[in-house]
């Protein structure tokens, strides 16, 4: 139940803050945020070392941000499956998708921006959509941009609770403009709130959770803040969010 928040203000000398909660089995392997792929040597991200992609990735001198989340929708066979780790990569890189060979990607929403533009891509494993995300709080689930395209899906009632929670948590909070300083003096009134506003792991509304599914721990493995300006992006992550002693660090 991964969820990206995009907040788009272009009067903002800080056009785009990005937020990405990353939800996993918590014992699939990853490496922190860094430069992890030679052929793309100028990004940074977190590399999934299941799949070797990632699920956000920052290309900081363009600068440029794109994150994948998985989708509701018809997956092809797994022998035929191409990992939705490169997706990041290859936006944040190139600036467009290219030529993909969709039938070959389980359904994703793939969210992509610089400080002039942001846009998202939803492949149900049968049509790809794309949209603009204009000036605004954009919030996407697994069932789509505000819940809306898959509602009645695996998850959809609790996915639109936190929607409902979280959506006036941010409304009312100041809007950062992080630049320089700590994590906590750059994003403000915003990080409690992303770090889980005080919910229990266990809340229905939780951003950050914690589950098990098939007796296997699952939950919110990593945050990531990032902000673009239209000279540069600051990164901030955080690995542990629902351990005893959550740490942020600065990225970029």
């Amino acid at each position: 139940m991964c969820t990206t928040v995009v907040s788009v203000d272009p009067d903002s000398s800080v056009p785009v803050l990005l937020v990405g909660v990353r939800d996993e089995f918590l014992d699939r392997p990853w490496r922190a945020p860094g430069r992890h792929w030679p052929d793309h040597p100028e990004l940074v991200g977190g590399q999934d070392l299941q799949a070797l992609g990632t699920w956000l990735a920052v290309h900081p001198r363009v600068p440029r941000v794109a994150c994948v989340l998985n989708a509701h929708g018809e997956a092809p066979a797994e022998a035929r499956r191409l990992t939705r780790g490169e997706l990041p990569l290859r936006l944040a890189a190139d600036g467009e998708p290219g030529d993909l060979d969709l039938e070959r990607y389980e359904p994703f929403h793939l969210v992509w921006a610089t400080p002039n533009s942001v846009r998202m891509w939803s492949w149900n494993g049968r049509t790809l959509d794309e949209r603009p995300l204009r000036a605004g709080l954009h919030i996407i689930v697994n069932s789509g941009l505000e819940g809306a395209d898959d509602p009645d899906g695996p998850g959809g009632a609790q996915m639109q609770t936190r929607i409902d929670h979280f959506r006036p948590l941010l409304e009312k909070a100041q809007r950062p403009e992080p630049r320089e300083g700590s994590v906590a003096a750059a994003w403000g009134e915003w990080l409690p709130i992303v770090s889980g506003a005080g919910l229990g792991l266990d809340d229905t509304r939780a951003l950050v959770l914690r589950r098990n599914i098939d007796e296997k721990a699952w939950g919110t493995s990593s945050l990531s803040l990032v902000a673009l300006t239209h000279t540069g992006a600051r990164y901030d992550f955080c690995g542990d969010p629902a351990g005893a002693h959550p740490v942020w660090s600065r990225v970029l």
